[in-house]
């Protein structure tokens, strides 16, 4: 009869603790398969951030010195590198024209991307799927083989060393991804809507205008995410069609105005690079929720 209670006792201490136990191997499991894995990510993906934003606020006595200050800490925090980009260089125009060149691109790319992927999505004329498919396959070929007839072309145009080239030159990369992009968000809207609106009489252009783009501003803000950060941190065309300083852009600018030879001026270039991120970042948080709408569809049916 004791040894029956004791046994007893024994199942039903093992039955009280298997939920516990169950829900520590629950959480052991999300720590290794969720969590684990996402620090790493954030932690590799947010790194040269860190190590950008540090190195801009650091002294150069701490830069050029690792064994007497730690590499991954400031000791004495400063502002001298990002006063003499403000103050001692052309900085602030580098960030205008780069500003001024994203926007005139993005908007050029946005126009004629809205315009083509509605005319090969809604329109339906003979061999739209293959002009599509064209359009999108123009996006692979390298801007590295494209720069040397496009520099051609920009010479005989009169506008070499001017950010008029750039702005007419990056449509030709980024038309074909948004176009791309464009056709499979006009997909998803209801083209029911648009025959009612036929039924009354409207006009395609009216029906794009009022009807199509309303429904497509997450599709349009994500390609104007797109066009925008790829024009803002665009290198081989900069390079190419800008020579004088003041028209550089500032991928171009803080590396060919920042370093002199073999000298770095490393807090400088971070700080150009920190706060030429910035504009992007904001941008993103900004329309973030746009964005995130547009990547998992439109209007349902």
């Amino acid at each position: 009869m004791t040894e029956a209670i004791a046994q007893s006792e024994k199942s039903s201490n093992v039955a009280s603790s298997t939920p516990d136990t169950m829900e520590w191997d629950s959480r052991a499991r999300r720590m290794v398969m969720i969590y684990l894995p996402l620090s790493c990510f954030v932690l590799i993906l947010l790194f040269p951030f860190y190590w950008m934003a540090i190195t801009a606020f650091k002294p150069n006595a701490e830069l050029l010195n690792f064994k007497e200050h730690n590499p991954f800490w400031i000791s004495s925090p400063t502002l001298a590198h990002i006063k003499h980009l403000l103050f001692n260089t052309a900085y602030p125009h580098w960030l205008m024209t780069t500003m001024s060149v994203a926007i005139g691109s993005t908007f050029l790319s946005l126009f004629a991307s809205t315009l083509a992927a509605y005319a090969i999505e809604r329109l339906r004329f003979r061999g739209s799927p293959y002009v599509g498919l064209g359009i999108y396959m123009a996006y692979l070929v390298p801007p590295s083989i494209l720069f040397i007839p496009l520099a051609t072309v920009v010479v005989q145009f009169g506008l070499f060393d001017s950010p008029l080239a750039l702005i007419l030159v990056y449509p030709t990369f980024l038309v074909p991804f948004c176009t791309w992009l464009l056709i499979g968000y006009f997909k998803s809207i209801p083209y029911e809507l648009e025959e009612c609106a036929l039924v009354d009489g409207a006009t395609r252009l009216q029906i794009l205008r009022r009807i199509t783009l309303p429904l497509a501003v997450p599709g349009l803000i994500s390609a104007g995410i797109f066009s925008f950060t790829l024009s803002w941190n665009e290198f081989i065309y900069a390079l190419a069609f800008i020579q004088s300083s003041a028209n550089k852009t500032v991928p171009v600018a803080i590396l060919t105005e920042l370093v002199s030879g073999d000298v770095y001026q490393w807090g400088a270039l971070m700080a150009g690079s920190l706060l030429g991120s910035l504009p992007v970042a904001i941008f993103y948080s900004l329309f973030v929720d746009y964005y995130v709408s547009s990547l998992t569809g439109a209007v349902k049916e």
